[in-house]
């Protein structure tokens, strides 16, 4: 009897088992549809098919029984079930860390109770990510300011952010336009990311037209930045810091986070605390230390050829070699 194959996580879009690519050939050779194939083992044909592309939800044991009597039945053998084939290296989906959970916490909550929410973090912590990603849900508006951006192009910004129609009236008459839409649109939540370049002790003019937008609309508003953004709201700009619902203060990812991060790779241990130092050391360590190191890794990888897939051992001296020309 071959060997039961456990239950595996859904990894990378699923990936099939020896035995899945065995019976593929054997279906190949025969002619054979994944309907027919269904028919001949018992089985339904949508849990024939996740299992053939590695995605089968549950306990495998009793399809992969039948999958085996079927191979043995036309005169093969079977070999051991539960193995993968050694897939590419990909990079990990989105990762539920503190920070990220809580900026999205803050950003539902703005949303649904048309809140005003703070979230400050150093560069590299994840905030920029988290916040793309959550601005890919309906009816949220995301903006990502810079030092160069005037009144105007603020403006401009947020019309384009919502699909509005570039106007050529004034400020007043723009900002309007983007309240009037909030109001005939409720529900829409709309985030400011690198805001504390829009804040000088000289000019606070673009940070209360977000304030007119928020306060004459039915909208949620998120402002983010680094740190220094929170002492910037609370020295020039009292009536936004007094109008705040929700704040969140990222802390960065701890050493089970980056486990997590990484959980898909074949890293060794003394890897893993290279790995961990880049997110969590105190004078650099972020988020995008670990995830640029990450990338380098996987692009020495490649150019090492098509053998290095999902079982190859990452070790600290691979890391080293793929961050020769980085600056850490």
């Amino acid at each position: 009897m071959a060997e039961t194959a456990t239950l595996y996580p859904i990894h990378g879009g699923g990936t099939p088992t020896a035995l899945a690519i065995q019976v593929k050939s054997l279906m190949d050779e025969k002619g054979m549809t994944i309907t027919e194939l269904a028919k001949a083992i018992n089985y339904s044909r949508p849990a024939l098919s996740q299992y053939l592309s590695g995605k089968y939800p549950s306990d495998p044991t009793e399809i992969e029984q039948a999958i085996t009597a079927f191979i043995v039945a036309n005169g093969g053998e079977v070999a051991a079930t539960s193995e993968r084939v050694n897939e590419p290296l990909a990079k990990p989906g989105f990762i539920e860390s503190r920070d990220a959970t809580a900026i999205i916490g803050a950003c539902q909550a703005c949303q649904e109770f048309t809140g005003l929410g703070i979230v400050v973090g150093k560069s590299g912590f994840g905030k920029t990510y988290t916040l793309k990603y959550y601005a890919k849900l309906p009816k949220v508006a995301y903006i990502e300011c810079d030092d160069t951006m005037g009144q105007r192009d603020l403006v401009k910004a947020i019309e384009k952010a919502l699909g509005l129609p570039i106007s050529y009236g004034t400020i007043w008459e723009r900002v309007n336009g983007i309240r009037e839409f909030f109001n005939v649109n409720p529900g829409y939540l709309l985030i400011i990311d690198e805001a504390d370049k829009l804040v000088s002790k000289y000019s606070q003019k673009k940070m209360e037209i977000l304030r007119s937008i928020f306060d004459q609309s039915d909208v949620g508003l998120i402002i983010a930045g680094e740190p220094k953004l929170e002492a910037q709201i609370k020295s020039y700009i009292t009536r936004f810091a007094n109008r705040v619902d929700f704040y969140v203060s990222l802390k960065g990812l701890t050493p089970d986070e980056v486990r997590r991060f990484l959980a898909s790779y074949n890293f060794d241990e003394e890897a893993i605390q290279e790995m961990i130092v880049r997110a969590t050391n105190p004078k650099n360590g972020c988020f995008r230390l670990l995830d640029r190191t990450l990338n380098n890794v996987l692009r020495r990888l490649k150019v090492l050829g098509e053998g290095a897939g999902s079982t190859t051992v990452i070790t600290a001296d691979l890391i080293a070699k793929a961050s020769n020309m980085m600056m850490l």
